[in-house]
């Protein structure tokens, strides 16, 4: 069986470059939906504002 570290060994620096941009639209996706169904009222510009900043002091 193979797991997941094997797959992501298997891949290129540019594959693997790929897959974080994906996991981080995802992401960013994510937190928008659940910004807007938290303020109905905010506008578009207001939520990615909102996500952009969530994102710059996010930590781990």
């Amino acid at each position: 069986m193979t797991t997941q570290w094997e797959i992501y060994r298997r891949m290129t620096p540019y594959e693997r470059l790929q897959q974080a941009f994906k996991l981080r639209q995802m992401a960013w996706n994510m937190r928008a939906s659940w910004t807007r169904l938290q303020h109905p009222e905010w506008t578009e510009e207001q939520v990615q504002k909102h996500v952009a900043e969530v994102f710059l002091y996010a930590r781990t």
